[in-house]
């Protein structure tokens, strides 16, 4: 099955493959766990030739993964400093007498206070600072805040090692998002910083497949030397590597492994959803765009690692460091995958010791670099910057050098768009989209709205009585709200809301009406929680942002609010009724954005906006998610989405309030 993407990849054809050099080179065997014999081999072969190892001082150490690599091949870690006691745990269980990093010493410090003697003797530095404001998540949190971020700024204490011990080199590695940060800012203060401190440096975008790995993961590395030169070494898997060498399938890597204590399927309420996704996809194998029959989800409205399921003939998608209970990888075999198979997918060695409990242990694995990638930098930089000689040639990457697993992501996408068609083709019964057709003309019930917005059937929530219309013609559902038992003719406001494309609902409406029955804020909140509640009712889908998507792309339906009786004075409904249709929704914006594009006062903006949390939107703030600027605000969506499960509910738009 691999070889349709290699076909389109770039194949030195005709070649052997290095991987396969270098692994008889050192007389190791295939087959899973190879790359800990990998490490071990190479430790041997290096202490057999008597090379002195490098004192390397190692920063933002984490759980190690980048420290077993760089051990491996030859480089002594004298330090490993870090800041999170349970990872320093994990560094100094494997410094203990008989252990990979017997004689380190694991530091459980603030790199901030961390204050190394003069004597201390550092040849070379490894490390990244933590990278969550570069990351794919800081951007979905809201935008890339870089250096504006105390921790984007913890690469200055990186260059202050430097500048104090001027070792003859360093690597530096972080997520590749750091390029983008601030406009390229913040990438350039980087770069400038290494150089002022005496470095040439060197960066590339790599994917640890690419390296052996069973796992696509990309990371920026920058190695910089104070004399000479350094290449990248050549790719030993995938299409780009010389000879062609098949990935590490991560079926091979976990054979063997232990899943003692794993349990077969998930609970709660998408669980059951795992069995019929094909390996390889995830949630948006239930979407309408895949073709399912009966869509659950919204096309992006969930993250990629949402349900999905590993494929066992590829390397597996970016282990996640945190997640919630649908958060994949999952195995092939409907599961989780266990801690040691994460070990082996992450190739950390099995005699490794991660201390911890197990989601401590998910953690660690997930922050870790792979040591089999740090492995091939470290054999890089041992020979081209150390100049010791290795028992295989060193093939490098000229500079210009471009690698094509970019352009791999989409033959995948391919790959897994065919077989998700050829799953749902076999789903018997080829089940019918629901349709309001199905539905009852007209319903009159009964729900409760607590202060947490909780919706239930109960009175004995606690939540406030909403009285509610249910009525449907033809292609249009009606919803009507309001507390009085009885109706007395007269409507407040209704809501219209459509889908933004012509492909509609998949449950038939070609729009729906929100009809209030007075401006009291729950009744508002209780309109949109009814129209969640029909829609689950009719295709399942867990929430309106399964609707309308997620925030960050354009959103498939719209909106409009309109006034049938006088709105109440203050100018609330007015800024309601702006955002109901969009205006200063999904943007990060200061407040006078938000008093122009809702015709208000700017010192009337920061009141509406705490009004708008008390009828259920998500407001955010940088005290709620600190990579938002201070002084700016974010609403992601133009309707209610706050749970009693949300975390920005318990979360205050300022410091003070």
């Amino acid at each position: 099955m691999q070889g349709s993407l290699f076909d389109a990849g770039t194949l030195d054809s005709g070649e052997a493959s290095w991987h396969r050099e270098i692994m008889d080179s050192l007389g190791i065997p295939s087959g899973p766990s190879w790359p800990d014999r990998f490490g071990a081999a190479t430790r041997k072969w290096l202490e057999g030739e008597g090379h002195e190892p490098i004192k390397t001082l190692s920063l933002f150490s984490g759980g190690g993964g980048l420290d077993v690599g760089f051990h491996d091949s030859g480089f002594d870690i004298v330090q490993m400093v870090e800041l999170e006691r349970k990872y320093a745990d994990t560094l100094a269980a494997n410094s203990r007498p008989g252990r990979l990093f017997e004689g380190s010493e694991a530091l459980c410090i603030d790199i901030r206070e961390y204050d190394p003697s003069n004597e201390l003797d550092v040849d070379f530095v490894i490390g990244g600072p933590p990278c969550q404001t570069f990351s794919a998540a800081g951007r979905r949190a809201a935008g890339v805040s870089g250096t504006a971020d105390s921790r984007g700024t913890l690469f200055e204490e990186y260059v202050k090692m430097l500048e104090k011990f001027r070792p003859r080199g360093f690597l530096f590695e972080n997520v590749y998002g750091i390029t983008g940060a601030q406009s390229g800012e913040a990438w350039r203060q980087i770069q400038a910083a290494f150089e002022g401190a005496g470095y040439k440096t060197r960066f590339r975008i790599l994917d640890a497949a690419d390296y052996g790995v069973p796992q696509h993961r990309e990371r920026l590395f920058i190695v910089g030397v104070r004399d000479g030169d350094f290449h990248f070494p050549h790719p030993t898997h995938g299409p780009d590597s010389i000879g062609g060498h098949p990935y590490y399938a991560a079926e091979e890597a976990v054979a063997g492994a232990d899943v003692e204590g794993v349990e077969f399927g998930l609970g709660g309420r998408y669980g059951h959803l795992l069995d019929g996704i094909p390996p390889g996809l995830n949630y948006s194998f239930y979407t309408r765009e895949m073709g399912h029959p009966s869509p659950v989800f919204s096309w992006r409205s969930k993250f990629s690692d949402f349900l999905y399921k590993a494929d066992p003939e590829m390397p597996v998608r970016t282990i996640k460091a945190q997640g919630g209970q649908y958060t994949g990888p999952f195995s092939w075999e409907n599961r989780k995958f266990s801690v040691a198979e994460l070990k082996r997918l992450q190739t950390i060695p099995d005699e490794y010791e991660i201390t911890g409990g197990q989601q401590a242990a998910i953690e660690q694995i997930g922050n870790s670099v792979p040591p089999q990638m740090g492995r091939m930098l470290a054999l890089a930089i041992l020979n081209e910057v150390m100049g010791i000689e290795l028992p295989f040639p060193l093939r490098r990457m000229p500079h210009d050098k471009k690698l094509g697993f970019r352009k791999r992501k989409r033959l995948l996408t391919k790959r897994y768009r065919e077989k998700a068609k050829s799953a749902i083709s076999q789903i018997h019964g080829t089940a019918k989209l629901p349709s309001l057709q199905n539905s009852a003309s007209e319903k009159k019930y009964t729900r409760f709205l607590s202060e947490n917005f909780l919706w239930s059937e109960d009175a004995a929530s606690g939540g406030a009585r909403m009285n509610l219309r249910f009525r449907m013609y033809e292609h249009s559902m009606y919803i009507s709200a309001g507390q009085c038992a009885s109706k007395d003719g007269q409507t407040a406001y209704t809501i219209t809301v459509e889908p933004s494309s012509d492909d509609g609902w998949s449950f038939g409406a070609k729009d729906v009406r929100l009809v209030a029955d007075d401006f009291d804020h729950r009744t508002f909140t209780a309109l949109w929680k009814a129209f969640e509640e029909k829609t689950a009712e009719l295709c399942d889908v867990a929430d309106l942002v399964q609707l309308s998507g997620y925030y960050q792309y354009r959103p498939k339906m719209k909106a409009r609010l309109d006034f049938l009786a006088p709105e109440p004075m203050g100018g609330l409904w007015h800024a309601v009724r702006c955002v109901v249709s969009g205006a200063g929704v999904a943007s990060q914006l200061p407040a006078d954005n938000f008093a122009m594009l809702w015709g208000i006062e700017e010192d009337s903006v920061l009141p509406h906006l705490h009004a708008l949390r008390r009828m259920g939107y998500e407001v955010r703030s940088h005290n709620t998610n600190p990579q938002i600027a201070e002084g700016e605000f974010l609403i992601p969506y133009s309707f209610p989405t706050l749970t009693p499960k949300s975390v920005q509910l318990r979360k205050k738009l300022e410091a003070h309030g």
